[in-house]
This record gives C-alpha cells, structure tokens and sequence, in this order.
C-alpha cells in the first residue's frame, strides 16, 4: 500500500513552510532515520527524516515550493514489494491530511528542544514571538511516513508509541499511560481524542509522575483576588481609593509592555561638565523678552533638552533604530520624535517634541515647557501625546543614580536619565574628578538588538559629551 508523505507541522505555530530541498530522488531506497527533506519553517531549517521504509514513488511537490500548507502532499513512497510506478499513480484524493482537531488558544508554546532543529544556514534560531496562539491540538503530522527529528514523534516503531505532541501533553497532565492508550489515527497513532476518551472511559493505566525537566517554565500563578489581598491587611487600617481611567490605562499598557516586548538594556556614563558650560553660556546670551510678569529671559535651557535633542539626533545618526515593530513590517520613521515622561497627579504622560533633530535647544525648551504645564492641568491633546518614536524618562532631579525605564509602544527604545554627579575617573592615567550622568537604553530586542541598540547609545554619549554639535 503507498505511503502518503506530508508536509509535517514542525513547530505549534506553523501553518505552511517551504520545501527548501530535496535530499533524495524518485526511486531512491529510504529506511527509518534518513534524512529525506529539508524544510523552512517560520523559525529555522529543519531535517525531516523517514521513519518507513520504502522506495520513493514520487515527488510531489519540487524542491524550493513556498507556501506549502501543513498536511499537504509533498511525496509518495511504495512499500516494501510494490510497484513503485503503480503506487505514484495512486496518489489521487490523499492531497491533504486532516487535522486531527480543532484549533484553539493554548497559553504558551512547547519548551525549545522539544524538537530537534539542525539549521542549516549557519545562524542562531531567532526567538519565537511572545504573543501567539498555538493550536491547542496540534494539525496531524504525516501519517508516519516522515519524522521531524530522532527521538521524538515519528520515532523508529520499534516499541514506541506514536502520539502527537497535544495527546501526550494531555495525558501526562491527567496521569494517563499514553502507551496503554489505543490510537485511531493514522498507523493507529494517539490523538488527543484517543486520550480525551481514555479519560472519560478511567481504562488507562496511570502513569506515574514524572518531574519537571529543569529549565521548564513554572504553571501561570493566577492573580489574587481584591477580596485575598484585603484579607491580608488588618481591617480599618487602610483606605481604599478607586482608580481612576489614567492609572488603569497605565496599568493596562505597562502589562503589554513588559509581557509582549522582550526587553533589553544597556547602560552607559557620559561625562556633563562640557555640556553644562555650553548650557550656562546659551542661557547667559538668551535675548530678554516683556511678559505679563515683566522681563524674563526668551528661553532657559535644562539639561533634559539638551537630552532630548542628542537623543533625537542620536536616532538620525542611527536610522535603523528610529524604527517600531510590527508583526509584518518594521516601521522605519524619517523623523525622531522624542517623547518626554512627565509626572501629574495620579500618574504620568509622555508628551511628544515632533521632528526634535530639527528643531533648536530653544525651541525643544520652550516647547517642553508649555507641554510639561498643559499636561499636568490635563489640557493636552491627543495628537500631543500620541505616537512619537522614542522616548525619554529622567528621574536625575530626584537624585536617582540609575534606573531602566519600560518601553511605552509603539516605541522601540527609551532612554532613562539618572542625576549629574560628581564622580572620580580615571584620564591618562590620573584619578580626576568629573560630572558623570547614567543612562540608561531599553530596546524592544525584536526591532532593535543589542549592537544596534549599542551603536545608539554611544551616538548619544558623543553628542552629550561633545554638545557643540548639537548647534551645528
């Protein structure tokens, strides 16, 4: 009888992949362990190997297809005794395997290693994406006639029992023996409702429990109700104030971003005492202007506008990382468009300097200060604090040494700013004493990686520590 050979679903998210190579021919011998295909999945190349014997019947779809659906038909292979001709013709009608359940949502994807994947282009497995929505029954893998790797589904069927990866998931939570368990699928393969009936049924042998692999993620620990966490407190000695729509969207995002956005930091000092002369010079020369109050000064610049502007600058020196992620494209933006954490009662909001790499210290200054005024009185409009492409967060007025701050979407990057201290260093071999800010970069590590990210924050440090051209 042929054996159909299909494309396999190679991780819980793969729902095509592409036949990059064929590694036999019409007519070639395979047993159980040859390597007979390569296939790219969304995540790596992966070696798929036989697991029957047979002689390859046919080909069915030609080396370097894209888009090939999982359980479709790639290859015929004739058993042992046939006509290898005959069994390429008998193909008709077996194009795609079913499923073997529906698909639904399951809270997070198999451990890496669960299956063996051999790149072969030389480079690293890129992360999997932290939002997904598995299957919760994976799509049936050929009906054995390949194997995605030694030791696991598709193995040699000396002994062993076939099961996909959901059955054998569900059975060790329920304590069920899965090798006990009957299969209806293929090649009496154990399917998730073989299980789910052996459940209902209590006929299969309990398994004993196994322990936890090291390095297996622990079970989601649900969050405590409000009625569990007042119960920890003494009644009376505390009083409840409501949150108001500002700290629940702020709550909201900041679980989006630090449970969606794979964080990464990189910290560096930048000496000040260059940019605190220039700053001291430019607010001695500013031009003096009637207000209501009297004369003042038309601008006073801080040294958090001279960072916002080296940030912005910082970005067009380093394009590729003014850029936002996307789950089909990278937003590459033309402009920098720096926003600013500023602090109001009951929370903060992130204003935004449009075009800051085009605009002067003076400008970002007294831009900054009706912003940072009309935020706290809640008058901003929503185009005034929506969007930008970074941000920067300084908590140095507070005396804060160091800090990492959380990455406000659609951002890939902010800056956190510690305080202006005077430190020792070390120049040409003697100890001198020196103005030393840290900061600190967060980058969202799909879009902007760690030498990318590096690159921006020493394009930032240069301009911070030679601020001259930042008025060029």
């Amino acid at each position: 009888m042929p054996i159909n050979i299909t494309m396999p679903a190679l991780s819980p998210t793969m729902e095509e992949g592409n036949l990059s190579k064929w590694l036999v021919k019409e007519g070639d011998k395979v047993s159980p362990g040859d390597v007979i295909a390569e296939i790219e999945t969304d995540k790596a190349t992966m070696e798929v190997e036989a697991v029957d014997e047979g002689t390859v019947a046919k080909l069915v779809v030609p080396a370097g297809t894209e888009g090939v659906k999982v359980n479709a038909l790639i290859a015929v292979l004739a058993g042992e005794g046939e006509d290898a001709g005959a069994a390429a013709k008998s193909d008709g009608g077996a194009v795609t395997a079913k499923a073997e359940a529906k698909q639904d949502k399951a809270p997070i994807s198999p451990p890496v290693g669960e299956m063996s994947t051999k790149s072969t282009e030389g480079g690293a497995v890129p992360p999997a994406s932290h939002s997904v929505t598995p299957p919760s029954a994976l799509p049936s893998l050929p009906p054995l006639g390949i194997s995605p790797s030694r030791g696991e589904i598709g193995q040699s069927p000396e002994g062993r029992t076939f099961a996909s990866p959901l059955a054998r998931r569900i059975a060790k939570e329920a304590g069920v023996d899965v090798s006990a368990v009957s299969g209806t699928g293929p090649h009496g393969r154990v399917v998730k409702a073989d299980v789910d009936a052996a459940i209902a049924g209590g006929g299969a042998q309990a398994a004993p429990a196994a322990k936890a692999p090291a390095g297996a993620p622990a079970p989601a620990v649900k969050a405590m109700s409000d009625e569990q966490v007042l119960k920890l407190f003494e009644q009376g000695s505390y009083d409840l104030v409501p949150h108001d729509n500002m700290r629940k969207t702020i709550a909201r995002r900041l679980v989006e971003a630090k449970t969606t956005i794979p964080h990464f930091y990189l910290t560096l000092d930048c000496e000040l005492d260059a940019l605190l002369a220039l700053r001291t010079q430019i607010n001695a020369a500013a031009p003096v202007k009637k207000t209501d109050k009297g004369e003042a000064p038309a601008y006073k610049l801080s040294v958090n506008d001279m960072v916002i502007k080296a940030m912005a600058m910082a970005l067009k020196a380093v394009p590729d990382a003014n850029a936002s992620w996307t789950e089909s494209a990278m937003v590459k933006h033309k402009h920098a468009d720096v926003g600013v954490a500023v602090s109001i009662p009951g929370g903060l909001i992130t204003p935004i300097i449009r075009k800051a790499d085009e605009k002067t210290l003076s400008t970002i200054s007294n831009e900054m200060k009706d912003l940072a005024s009309r935020a706290r009185s809640r008058k901003l409009k929503p185009e005034e604090y929506q969007g930008g492409t970074t941000a920067v967060s300084n908590l140095g007025m507070f005396g804060i040494k160091d800090f990492a701050a959380v990455i406000n979407p659609p951002h890939a990057t902010i800056l956190a700013v510690g305080a202006g201290e005077e430190r020792a260093v070390v120049k040409n071999g003697e100890i001198k004493i020196a103005t030393v800010m840290s900061v600190t970069l967060s980058t969202d590590h799909r879009a902007v990686d760690g030498a990318l990210g590096a690159e921006l924050l020493v394009a930032f440090k240069r301009l911070i520590e030679n601020p001259m051209g930042m008025l060029v």
